[in-house]
């Protein structure tokens, strides 16, 4: 169920764009294409409202929930228990290389490529449609093999993907490394956020996910800028070195968790 709740923002995430392109080809401006998001979520909006009754919780759960409820933990606590700074990393990479693809990729294709923007853009978006795929597909793995396991898998695909994008093969194999990227980055996000209360105890968990949270929204803000910056002054050809050196640092954080995360007392 986590994967397939991912899975829904990879179809927003790719959907998105496509509103704006056809408001665009129809001729209207580009705030039209706002204006329709918003409609949207305006209508979710309503959905949501309409159907909070169904998210009261039963007499069980709520004396569940507070069995297991635990003290705040602040900061300084959250990054003493063991592997908490190690997933802290491994979440910040995870999230740079997603939003470093999704900003960059359709860049690199045009200027260090020499594919048409037109085209370029397409192939960007297969980097979302890899994500969503995987992630429906994960839904389906995860009664088969471990958390563990599948972000194993993911970041094997990525550092493949990474590779096979870093060399000149033509523009089909090019989207074929994007689309294999996606689907790498599809597992991980949510394995690691699942994984959270085997990984350091359920007492602890909502705290690790909330700073989880943070250090994924770091990464996004600043790794895409730096490599603009790389990009800027040096040359945009090291987006694949720059990803796999994410993508390195990403696998040998989360094997360091598994080894050294506080385990739940049973």
């Amino acid at each position: 169920h986590m994967s397939w709740l991912h899975c829904m923002w990879g179809v927003g995430a790719t959907v998105g764009p496509y509103i704006m392109g056809t408001v665009l080809t129809l001729g209207s401006s580009w705030r039209m294409g706002y204006v329709t998001v918003g409609i949207i979520q305006t209508i979710l909006a309503v959905f949501l409202f309409l159907s909070l009754a169904l998210w009261k919780k039963s007499p069980g759960e709520a004396a569940s929930e507070e069995q297991h409820s635990a003290k705040p933990l602040k900061l300084i606590e959250i990054v003493r228990i063991p592997g908490a700074k190690e997933v802290l990393v491994a979440f910040f990479c995870y999230c740079a290389i997603e939003q470093t693809v999704g900003l960059w990729a359709s860049s690199y294709l045009v200027l260090h490529c020499g594919i048409a923007s037109e085209t370029a853009a397409s192939f960007a978006s297969m980097f979302f449609i890899g994500i969503t795929v995987g992630r429906a597909l994960s839904g389906f793995l995860t009664a088969k093999f471990s958390d563990n396991q599948l972000i194993a898998l993911g970041t094997s695909l990525i550092a493949f993907g990474c590779i096979v994008l870093l060399l000149p093969l033509g523009e089909i194999v090019r989207l074929a490394a994007l689309i294999v990227i996606g689907l790498g980055c599809a597992p991980i996000y949510p394995c690691i956020i699942h994984s959270t209360p085997v990984n350091f105890g359920a007492q602890n968990s909502q705290a690790i996910i909330g700073v989880q949270m943070a250090s994924a929204y770091v990464g996004i803000c600043l790794m895409p800028p730096l490599f603009g910056l790389i990009a800027n002054h040096i040359s945009i050809a090291l987006l694949s070195p720059f990803l796999l050196i994410l993508t390195a640092l990403m696998g040998f954080m989360y094997l360091r968790v598994v080894k050294n995360a506080k385990q739940p007392q049973v």
